[in-house]
């Protein structure tokens, strides 16, 4: 392999991430992984944290596709009417045009990867709103933990 080709990944962990409250009295914040300016391309990584009885408002994009992974908790996916349960591993795969939003309708916080390609400029519209910390209970969700010692 010729060494010069090499690309050098980006590689972040959960302390490097930025996040954001959208509007003032959202009940989701979105934590930014990747996005078009540290990725170079345009797509939108991050993870997207529903309090307790949160959701997303319902939204669409005219382009763009946008799949949910969930990390930890349950919920409720909606797309144009139609509605289903969503837990830890289970992924929903919204095409472009659908009107969508996630429910958090657990008793603890939901995590949800969020992937959305293209950008469609949502990373700026994270960006556009209020800075927040991602607190202890963020971050055990987040952070790596050590691999298990297989025998």
């Amino acid at each position: 392999m010729d060494s010069e080709s090499c690309v050098i990944p980006v590689v972040k962990s959960p302390t490097d991430y930025q996040a954001f409250r959208i509007s003032p009295h959202d009940t989701n914040r979105l934590a930014i992984v990747f996005d078009p300016q540290s990725a170079n391309m345009s797509l939108t990584l991050c993870v997207e944290i529903f309090d307790v009885g949160g959701k997303t408002p319902p939204n669409r994009h005219q382009l763009a596709v946008e799949m949910f992974f969930v990390l930890k908790g349950e919920g409720l996916a909606k797309c144009d009417g139609k509605a289903v349960v969503i837990r830890a591993g289970d992924s929903v795969l919204v095409p472009p045009t659908g009107t969508h939003e996630i429910h958090n309708t657990g008793s603890e916080r939901l995590y949800a990867l969020c992937i959305m390609v293209p950008n469609e400029d949502f990373a700026e519209l994270i960006r556009s709103g209020t800075p927040v910390e991602l607190d202890e209970a963020d971050m055990a969700v987040l952070r790596r933990l050590p691999a298990p010692i297989l025998c």
